[in-house]
Parts: structure tokens; C-alpha cells; sequence
């Protein structure tokens, strides 16, 4: 779940007007999903959402990071990078071993 609440606090962080259906496209998951991370987020003041009329001439919501929002998401941004890494070098790994699987194969071909 850290993923989805790193990558809202992400989106958020670079379009604050985004509707729940667009942050739900955006991150590939249900709208029950979207709503649910947002109430999550405010539940845990990482945002906050402040009314705003929308060009639809109807009531929308912004969703603002909070400076404690901003903080989980450099700490979440950091685990996100670690977990990359780590995954980034077991894939190197697994590379050079099926690398070296194939040239082993072939070399017995010959």
C-alpha cells in the first residue's frame, strides 16, 4: 500500500486539482481505491482538501500536501528508491546468469 500512498502523494504533489477519477487513471487503480488512499491521507493529515469551483461550474476538491505529508513523501521516495535498487541489482544478477546460461548452451551446440 506504501506504493499507491507514495505515488497519490506524488501525483498530488505536481497537480493538486486532480479529480479522484483522474488520480485513479493516473495510478492504474479502481476509483474505490483512489477515495479510499485520499481518506486515508487525510485521515493521517499527510493532506488536506480545500473546495474549489471548477470549470464545470460545480464544487471540486484540491488536495494539498501538508508539510507532514511532504515529510512521508521524502521518506516514502527514499524506501521507493532502496526497493528499486535492491530489485535493480537482482535483475542485473539474473542478467549475467542467463547470460551465461545461453553462451554455455551455444558453446556445447558447437
Amino acid at each position: 500500500m506504501d506504493e499507491v500512498f507514495f505515488k497519490t502523494l506524488k501525483e498530488l504533489s505536481t497537480n493538486q486539482k486532480l479529480s479522484q477519477r483522474d488520480l485513479a487513471f493516473r495510478l492504474d487503480v479502481s476509483l474505490g481505491k483512489a477515495n479510499y488512499v485520499l481518506k486515508a491521507l487525510l485521515d493521517k493529515g499527510y493532506i488536506k482538501a480545500q473546495r474549489f469551483k471548477n470549470s464545470k461550474k460545480k464544487l471540486a476538491y484540491m488536495y494539498v500536501l501538508t508539510p507532514k505529508g511532504m515529510k512521508k513523501k521524502l521518506e516514502l521516495t527514499y524506501e521507493f528508491l532502496l526497493r528499486k535498487m535492491r530489485e535493480y541489482e537482482k535483475l542485473k544478477i539474473e542478467i549475467k546468469e542467463l547470460e551465461n546460461v545461453l553462451s554455455n548452451h551455444e558453446k556445447n551446440l558447437d
